[in-house]
């Protein structure tokens, strides 16, 4: 078989994209990367066919060019994706490849074509229900006059947990995911972490990111072990982690 890869418009793989979103049913962590145009897009064409695509991004810079991190062919050519992932790092002067090990196809080649190999965040999904009651806890909406001391307006979430009328918590979800997915995030005030709170919180976020028509979803950098804690907690369960390694 004969394959062609060329620099393409972001519109040119999205039907195949959308076949790499629909086999990967989980939140994508750098979904939002095509959108905000920090993309070079590569159409991969077997026997004059679409068949496939690669995406890179910087690895530390949005301007740059130099990070493989997502790469699809259809099924009937997976056989083919070592020499063709060869040839778009070779054509695209890649140096690192950045994936999710959930992604399973892209994992596999990052293991077969890098170094120096890193795990840089957890990746979580909804796993089960929580019933935590904190005494004298109320979560509710947060107004736009209410802020944590030491926090500014933009640093706080859309939701707030309330202990003995203080505001101790915030948090929200964010949705610039594949949908049908959003990102949960969340902030303790120092005073009041490790009582439980931050997980309270989590579960009330749960609740209404599903009302929201959204599946939700995290992620927190490897070396929080606060947060991953948390999360699990709260009934996510880790389902990945973010690695990359160096092209060798």
């Amino acid at each position: 078989m004969q394959w062609t890869i060329r620099k393409v418009e972001l519109q040119d793989i999205l039907p195949l994209r959308a076949l790499f979103l629909q086999e990967n049913n989980f939140q994508i962590r750098y979904d939002a990367r095509h959108r905000r145009g920090w993309t070079d897009s590569y159409l991969i064409s077997i026997n004059n066919r679409p068949a496939g695509y690669g995406s890179i991004a910087g690895k530390k810079e949005h301007t740059d060019r130099d990070s493989l991190f997502e790469f699809y062919l259809i099924p009937p050519y997976r056989q083919l994706a070592a020499p063709i992932c060869s040839d778009l790092i070779r054509l695209a002067a890649v140096t690192d490849i950045t994936c999710q090990t959930n992604d399973l196809f892209l994992c596999s080649l990052t293991y077969q074509f890098t170094k120096n190999i890193q795990a840089e965040a957890y990746l979580f999904s909804d796993h089960h229900v929580t019933h935590f009651h904190l005494p004298d806890t109320t979560f509710r909406k947060r107004t736009d006059a209410e802020v944590i001391s030491g926090y500014q307006p933009d640093q706080m979430g859309s939701y707030i947990l309330i202990q003995e009328q203080e505001i101790v918590a915030t948090g929200d979800f964010y949705l610039h995911y594949n949908p049908p997915f959003a990102d949960l995030w969340m902030e303790v005030k120092k005073s009041h972490r490790r009582k439980g709170i931050g997980s309270c919180l989590l579960q009330e976020l749960k609740k209404e990111c599903y009302l929201a028509g959204r599946v939700p979803a995290a992620r927190c950098n490897i070396d929080n072990a606060a947060s991953k804690a948390s999360l699990l907690k709260a009934g996510l369960q880790v389902v990945g982690s973010m690695i990359s390694g160096e092209v060798m």
